[in-house]
């Protein structure tokens, strides 16, 4: 199976290209400066500049990829539409579903299985220990990955990896960016994974690094530098089959989408594939899934951006006890969901129900998971009917609360926002926020008229 895959692949080889002729950019006054190189080959100091406003240099990354065997088909681009902010992967040839986009060979892979080989000595017990301490043991695949990145760091151009870490950005908007009274502007949920990212960072910072012993002192105790590698292992990492993590240097410029155009794969060598998973249209963007579609507050918590594509969010009910009973109904995140169009998934309505009669009448409470668990369609229809008043007044009160809850958040933001030098992330937590906001209003007006 391997050997028809690699024929494919030298089959197709004509269909690949040389970075040379793939670098587009959409021009932004102001920002062009972002996309190309501020070291000086010449000068003492060769590590990167990671000042949120350092350019990345693309082109000597698309160079340097081409040079350590990476393959691309012809019409893969990179381009941005900011000014280099967020650069990411489009077509500019229509692709057949199916068509190999890209090849990256093993040994431009960083993984944390490779990181945990070379970089867990034994003299690590005391930066583990605190790592251990702060209950993040679950963690140490993404520490020792961080740890691998500030180990290339160090090395400057030296390292076999500066090119492509001279190429990443430098300024993020997600949670682990956020100030805290960004964290104070979020609904609960949201709130409750930003706290959650920061947490992780906090934990993997520098109170443990301090001790990792084959670090420079300055690398060590600089913040900024820690939080840097932190977002690039957190942002750009994927796990694989096998539990490692993975980041694929070039396959890390596909951005996210719902539909995503791209699909990976990995041989038994560890070398990685793209194709494409339907026909992609000339001037399409190249993205893969990032996580479930339906939970953008995840996506905006842990990457920064707003995935407005996505055709439900989760409808932010959250009970103060969540039982088996109610899992078993259907309660998580990404089927407790309110549509765009303003539908109310089967979800939602039965974990109103289960709480109304819970409290109310628990005969009609063992009468509905009896239902349930028999799939009678047939009597859950007939109980919904029966307390269809009560569960839509409840929907009706949630929609009420969470709009109004919504509306002093962006309030409070709002009133800040000539503070953008402090809290820059405020105009996307406004976005989120109204984003929200639109798909409520939307259920609102389904359900209720108004």
């Amino acid at each position: 199976m391997k050997f028809i895959l690699l024929l494919s692949i030298l089959d197709a080889a004509a269909a690949f290209t040389s970075p040379a002729r793939l670098i587009t950019t959409t021009k932004h006054p102001n920002h062009d400066h972002r996309l190309y190189s501020t070291y000086d080959t010449d000068s003492e100091t060769t590590l990167i500049d990671i000042d949120e406003e350092a350019p990345r240099d693309i082109p000597s990354m698309e160079a340097w990829s081409y040079e350590m065997g990476a393959q691309r088909t012809d019409g893969f681009a990179l381009t941005t539409d900011d000014g280099g902010y967020n650069v990411y992967a489009m077509t500019n040839v229509d692709l057949p579903t199916g068509s190999p986009i890209l090849t990256i060979p093993e040994h431009m892979i960083l993984s944390s299985n490779k990181a945990m080989a070379e970089l867990r000595t034994s003299d690590m017990s005391e930066a583990e220990k605190i790592v251990k301490s702060v209950n993040a043991e679950s963690e140490f695949r993404h520490y020792y990955l961080m740890l691998k990145l500030l180990v290339e760091y160090e090395k400057g151009m030296e390292s076999p990896w500066y090119q492509w870490m001279n190429s990443l950005p430098r300024y993020y908007t997600n949670a682990a960016s956020m100030t805290p009274f960004c964290c104070l502007c979020l609904p609960s949920l949201m709130r409750k994974l930003t706290v959650q990212e920061r947490g992780y960072l906090q934990r993997l910072g520098v109170s443990s690094i301090k001790m990792v012993p084959y670090l420079n002192e300055d690398t060590k105790y600089d913040v900024d530098l820690c939080t840097w590698v932190y977002q690039i292992v957190y942002t750009r990492s994927f796990e694989t089959a096998d539990g490692d993590l993975k980041i694929v240097p070039l396959a890390d410029m596909f951005n996210h989408g719902a539909y995503p155009e791209v699909e990976s794969s990995y041989d038994e060598e560890g070398n990685y594939y793209a194709y494409t998973t339907y026909d992609v249209p000339a001037g399409s963007p190249l993205r893969m899934s990032y996580g479930d579609p339906t939970n953008p507050s995840f996506l905006f918590a842990r990457y920064g951006f707003l995935d407005e594509s996505t055709e439900a969010t989760f409808c932010k009910i959250i009970p103060e006890h969540i039982n088996k009973d109610m899992e078993e109904l259907g309660y998580a995140h990404n089927r407790m969901l309110f549509y765009k169009d303003g539908n109310v998934s089967e979800e939602v309505w039965d974990i109103l129900l289960f709480q109304h009669v819970s409290s109310t009448k628990i005969g009609d409470k063992r009468a509905l998971m009896e239902a349930h668990r028999s799939g009678d369609y047939a009597t859950k229809q007939m109980l919904h009917e029966k307390y269809y008043e009560n569960t839509s007044a409840m929907l009706l009160e949630h929609l009420e609360s969470f709009l109004e809850q919504l509306e002093k958040l962006s309030s409070k933001a709002g009133e800040r926002q000539t503070e953008l030098g402090d809290h820059p992330r405020l105009p996307l937590i406004l976005a989120h926020n109204e984003f929200v906001k639109q798909t409520f209003l939307a259920v609102r007006m389904q359900n209720f008229g108004y």
